[in-house]
Formats: C-alpha cells, structure tokens, sequence
C-alpha cells in the first residue's frame, strides 16, 4: 500500500467516526508518518496531548493536540490490503478514545485494544 493509498485509508477511517463524536472533537489534528519512534518500533498509533476529559480553564492557546497513525508498522502486521484497512480503523479509533479521555484498559475491554 503506497503512503497516498495509506493516508486515504486513515481519512476514511476517520469519516466513519460518528458525526456526533467528531462534533466534540476539539483543537486535534491527525497526521499519517510511516515509522514510530525507534524506541517502540511496533507502535501503530499515537496520540499526544491533553485529553478533552482534563482541559480546564487554563486551556488556551495550546498547540493542537497530535493523533500520529505509523503507516509501515501496519502494513509489517497485516497480511492482505483488507487486513490493513481494518486495523488502520481500529487505531484511528484508539487514538480518538485517547483524546475523549479513554485508557487503554477500558479501549482493551471494548475491542480496540
């Protein structure tokens, strides 16, 4: 999958999250790279930022927080394009969670771990 075909994926993906969930989205953007930090170099996704659920008063001013989906470590874990499809979504939608303030251990229970 080319880095073009790799980004349209995470930009369906993201167009199939509910209008009422991106609706409360706020000062977030989201950016395909094709290789994680060395130090994690399985990481498919990942989010930076403070999570809707702790901005207070004092939030204001601040640099957007940063949704990053790792294109290459995808496309080493999945087997065919439909795999690939597939867990893109599912790490777009982990790495929203983490901006509505969802942890990892409950994104493990519901699925999307």
């Amino acid at each position: 999958m080319t880095r073009e075909e790799f980004e349209e994926t995470v930009a369906e993906a993201l167009d199939r999250i509910p209008p009422e969930l991106t609706r409360l989205m706020d000062n977030v953007a989201v950016f395909v790279e094709d290789e994680p930090p060395a130090d994690d170099p399985d990481l498919l996704g990942l989010y930076e930022g403070t999570p809707l659920t702790e901005r207070g008063e004092w939030y204001a001013g601040v640099l957007p927080d940063r949704i990053t989906i790792y294109r290459n470590p995808t496309l080493r874990l999945c087997d065919t394009r439909e795999d690939a499809v597939a867990e893109t979504e599912v790490t777009v939608v982990h790495e929203i969670a983490h901006h509505f303030g969802i942890d990892d251990e409950r994104l493990h229970d519901l699925g999307y771990g």
